[in-house]
């Protein structure tokens, strides 16, 4: 998902609308890109002597897909055996090669990869990884010496395979541990056994660690009203869950799970909605933690959709300069946006989240059976977030819609959660890289530009996600009216869109939406941005666009 060169960009704009206005638009790149999650559905690492080749062969047969080993290609790539490589470049040159072909089939490929032993040796595929579904296979050392035999043609099994084997194990233990969503013991075990164990994994919770300096586990999956309570850390003593009133059962039956684990809960309703985000609201969650007590290693728990999240971490970022917070949101919107990344914030009568912090939680714990309970106007609201991800990044969770939008809706189907784990694990390596939204991070803002403004001239009236899906569409009308992208891309945006029942009008007076766009965080110094695509997949910054191709694209959505 490379940026495009000048030559590119030439040829989008001539294959384009006419630009409204003829000065070139002020286009930026974005500092990086995330990793487009188009890869495998399943990464094996292990020792060398796990089975993970084997493993990977018997796998494949059980899920009718290929399975790639790295090493594989590694040795068609150079022309090389692993062995011959390694003498005649070192392996500093094999772990750069190793790097950039994992890099290339995590990006492309398909089925299953299998990984040599010695890959998480490096931090850049090791944070790639924590975005996939990636499988320790776990040997002990005497089984997998067992396995290879004599190491010959393992280089670093070379001279005392059984010490050399027993020091691989202790320095590499910990990194497959920290990528691994899940881990299967293959000890004295037939390897097609193993095989079987891993393919009945998708009924299991998924776990993306989001990376940083202060990583976090996200768990998706069903039944997980029991993962709250694990979440707390062992220090805490005190816990606070904030919820809407309409939770109230489902947060007293949390709080009682917590105080069963030997902690003081209590449980405190807020208003619904952008209603909770006021600082009346903060500060009797303030005087709430002060007339009990809580300390600096207490925990907030926050239960409910995206307003709850936002809301319940800036209590926790601002109580003592900051307590730990658990996030289980309740909507699909909160899933996927508000209760990953660490942003909280509160509503001003200058605009929404003006005012907030960066405080990243302590874990996410994602039941998908809540999302049964929903509304189906809020469900699909919450989609308009993870096909923002689509357009900007995965191009899978598209095809995923484009090929079954009723099954991509339907809360109970594999198609959601699949949709649903590859936007959360986008955004799990944005904001690895970029919490504070320096640069990358900007990038999660496709659609919010005119969606805010949507939401405010409203009096918060439109749900989030209907917006950003108009937000969305005017941001690729623009994007080809000021030429940097072709003919068609909006229209394309509206067939995803619309088959999953989003809006792609607004019958918001423009005035009043332009005038709420100028308050956004998204203005910098006097200059409104937006995130643009010049394809799907391709985005970049256009800053302080022509204002009659803004109001060309805005009048495409106004009914």
């Amino acid at each position: 998902m490379s940026q495009d060169d000048a030559a590119t960009a030439a040829s989008a704009a001539s294959s384009g609308p006419t630009t409204t206005d003829a000065s070139t638009p002020d286009v930026r790149p974005i500092a990086s890109t995330p990793v487009p999650l188009r890869g495998p559905d399943l990464v094996l690492v292990g020792l060398p002597g796990a089975g993970k080749s084997a493993v990977g062969r018997h796998l494949a047969k059980i899920l009718g897909t290929a399975v790639t080993d790295s090493d594989d290609l590694i040795e068609e790539r150079s022309g090389r055996s692993i062995p011959d490589l390694f003498a005649a470049a070192g392996e500093e040159h094999f772990r750069d090669l190793e790097r950039d072909v994992i890099a290339e089939q995590l990006a492309r490929g398909s089925g299953i990869l299998t990984l040599g032993g010695g890959a998480v040796l490096d931090p850049v595929t090791r944070a790639a990884l924590a975005a996939r579904r990636t499988v320790y296979l776990r040997v002990s050392p005497e089984q997998a010496l067992a396995r290879v035999g004599s190491g010959g043609t393992r280089p670093l099994l070379a001279g005392d395979p059984a010490a050399r084997i027993r020091l691989l194990a202790e320095q590499r233990a910990p990194l497959y541990g920290e990528v691994a969503t899940w881990t299967v013991e293959t000890d004295g075990r037939d390897l097609t056994d193993v095989a079987e164990e891993i393919a009945a994994l998708g009924s299991q919770p998924t776990i993306i660690t989001v990376p940083g300096e202060r990583p976090y586990p996200v768990t998706i999956g069903h039944d997980l009203s029991g993962e709250v309570a694990r979440a707390i850390p062992d220090g805490a003593t005190k816990v606070l869950v904030l919820h809407p009133e309409f939770l109230t059962e489902k947060a007293g039956r949390i709080a009682a799970a917590i105080r069963f684990g030997g902690r003081d809960a209590l449980a405190h309703a807020l208003p619904d909605a952008e209603a909770a985000k006021s600082w009346d609201v903060v500060g009797r969650c303030h005087d709430i933690l002060g007339e009990h007590g809580f300390g600096r290693g207490d925990v907030v728990v926050t239960l409910g959709g995206g307003a709850t999240t936002d809301v319940g971490g800036f209590v926790a970022a601002t109580w003592l300069r900051g307590v730990g917070v658990v996030h289980v949101p309740t909507t699909l919107l909160g899933m996927v946006d508000a209760a990953v990344g660490g942003k909280t914030g509160v509503n001003t009568p200058a605009g929404k989240n003006l005012v907030g912090s960066f405080h990243p939680p302590l874990a996410v714990i994602c039941d998908l059976d809540l999302l049964a309970t929903l509304p189906r106007a809020d469900l699909v609201a919450g989609l308009a977030e993870v096909v923002k991800v689509g357009f900007f990044a995965d191009p899978h969770i598209l095809s995923i819609v484009r090929a079954d939008p009723e099954a991509a809706s339907d809360p109970g189907s594999r198609q959601l959660r699949e949709i649903v784990e590859r936007a959360i694990a986008v955004k799990a390596v944005v904001v690895g890289q970029d919490l504070r939204e320096s640069g990358l991070r900007e990038i999660l803002n496709y659609g919010h530009t005119t969606a805010h403004g949507i939401e405010r001239s409203s009096g918060y009236t439109w749900r989030h996600g209907d917006a950003v899906a108009v937000g969305m569409v005017v941001a690729a009308e623009l994007a080809e009216r000021v030429g940097i992208a072709p003919a068609g891309l909006a229209d394309g945006h509206r067939s995803v869109l619309t088959s999953l029942g989003l809006p792609t009008s607004s019958d918001r007076p423009w005035d009043e939406v332009r005038a709420a766009m100028g308050n956004d965080k998204k203005v910098r110094a006097g200059s409104l941005r937006f995130v643009a695509l010049r394809g799907e997949q391709e985005p970049v910054i256009l800053a302080d666009p022509d204002e009659a191709a803004l109001q060309a694209a805005w009048s495409t959505v106004a009914v």
